[in-house]
């Protein structure tokens, strides 16, 4: 037997049925990963393109912010929560492919844009269909895989957002150096078109799966949204964990499309040698660069934290929250010192430290939040949880850190590169209220696990 720590109940329904076999299993999570790992790069990629697009349409920083962040995180946001209704009664993998086609769509849409409002409408689209995508896939993971493996498999799941990021920006640079970022986004966002018929194909609903005395329990556990909400409501943990990652995520977010301008700006002369050596452009380099620091190391994070998480749950679920607050105290001033020092290349490896603590927080609090969440609002408590992180983060994140930066330049004489600096910096300190609030969830997660 499995052990499962001291004190907890499961509040999920029985475990998924018995025709979801180990290699099976193995394979969902390998196409959700490469799933995921597309929804990043056609979300991301517009990070390494930034400083050409702001050069070719003459856009300020404030703009940046908002055709990365705001533009597309209204509408994620805000649809997640009814799509996430649908996914607790209609066919999962059908609605990940759906999105899939969608986000991938519209990311291919961008490359055709004439001016910043056409590439707002083109993000809106991406939105829209990324929306469908995670609430969903968190659900369908947490029916595929037992309750004290689920930190595992959703960090696992997570890994996507770095590894996504990595190809994003890895592919976008390269390609907008040799064809321009039109192609770039093009690029990206053809191959998930193809990848939504193997979802739609192959991806088991364990719900149509199931006996159908057990399907017509589980429509019958569907709740009314609002009823939905009062129970998450009643769970402290749930409040606590959600308004802890979205401050992590708008540090993140809003620190996303400002790095490679930062590059650009502070160490412009040894990018542009450190490429040529490789035969690179500046752009192509640098995406490369910060692809692999950003996407191995936050997906060696994103895995390590959900394997200590899980190890450390064993005995007490309390190890879930332990992990992410001392990862985000300890990771900015590491990230202060990438910032500050006169060497290039030693700021980017530095923040491949960064990049490794900034994501051990994936698994366990996804972990949390599924649950805290009986298994009939689960993909509910996904979209809660996502619209919060979403809102906050990547919504306000990349608006905030660029009005900053446009402030520290403008409105402080300071220039632009100092200026997108200290955004960065200032920006980086948020995460000390995130640890807080995280560690401060420690106090009840046992308690909103067993009720």
């Amino acid at each position: 037997m499995t052990d499962m720590p001291v004190g907890a109940t499961d509040t999920a329904a029985p475990a998924p049925p018995t025709i979801i076999t180990d290699g099976y299993r193995r394979y969902a999570m390998v196409i959700l990963l490469i799933i995921y790992i597309l929804n990043f790069v056609d979300r991301q990629v517009i990070n390494i393109l930034a400083e050409p697009i702001k050069n070719e349409l003459g856009l300020m920083d404030w703009q940046l912010g908002l055709m990365t962040g705001l533009a597309f995180a209204v509408f994620y946001t805000f649809l997640g929560l009814p799509i996430a209704r649908l996914a607790e009664r209609s066919n999962r993998p059908n609605i990940i492919a759906a999105s899939l086609v969608v986000w991938s769509g519209f990311t291919a849409l961008s490359g055709l844009a004439q001016n910043f409002v056409h590439l707002i409408l083109a993000r809106i689209g991406v939105g829209i269909g990324e929306a469908g995508c995670t609430p969903a896939a968190h659900s369908l993971i947490s029916d595929y895989v037992p309750k004290e493996k689920r930190a595992s498999a959703l960090a696992f799941y997570s890994m996507g957002t770095p590894l996504g990021s990595l190809v994003g920006l890895a592919v976008g640079g390269l390609v907008a150096d040799a064809y321009g970022w039109r192609a770039a986004f093009i690029v990206c966002g053809l191959p998930g078109i193809l990848l939504a018929a193997v979802a739609f194909f192959t991806l088991i609903e364990p719900r149509a799966k199931a006996a159908i005395g057990h399907a017509k329990v589980a429509a019958a556990k569907v709740l009314p949204y609002t009823e939905a909400l009062k129970i998450l409501a009643t769970k402290r943990t749930f409040a606590l964990v959600a308004i802890a990652a979205a401050i992590k995520a708008f540090v993140g977010y809003g620190h996303a499309p400002f790095t490679a301008s930062f590059f650009f700006r502070n160490h412009t002369e040894e990018i542009a040698a450190a490429a040529s050596v490789f035969g690179l452009q500046s752009g192509g380099f640098l995406g490369l660069a910060l692809g692999i620091v950003g996407g191995l190391g936050g997906a060696l994070g994103a895995f390590l934290g959900g394997m200590i998480a899980d190890k450390f749950a064993k005995s007490d679920f309390r190890g879930w929250m332990s992990v992410p607050a001392i990862a985000s105290v300890v990771s900015i001033p590491i990230f202060v010192v990438a910032m500050q020092t006169n060497i290039g290349l030693l700021a980017i490896s530095i923040l491949t430290i960064n990049a490794i603590l900034g994501s051990l927080w994936y698994g366990p609090v996804y972990a949390t939040a599924q649950s805290v969440a009986p298994a009939h609002v689960r993909a509910t408590a996904s979209a809660v949880m996502l619209f919060v992180i979403n809102l906050i983060g990547l919504g306000l994140g990349p608006l905030i850190v660029g009005l900053m930066s446009d402030y520290f330049a403008i409105g402080m004489s300071m220039g632009k590169a100092e200026g997108v600096r200290w955004a960065l910096i200032a920006s980086s300190c948020f995460g000390f209220i995130a640890a807080a609030l995280f560690w401060k969830a420690r106090e009840s997660i046992r308690e909103d696990m067993e009720g």
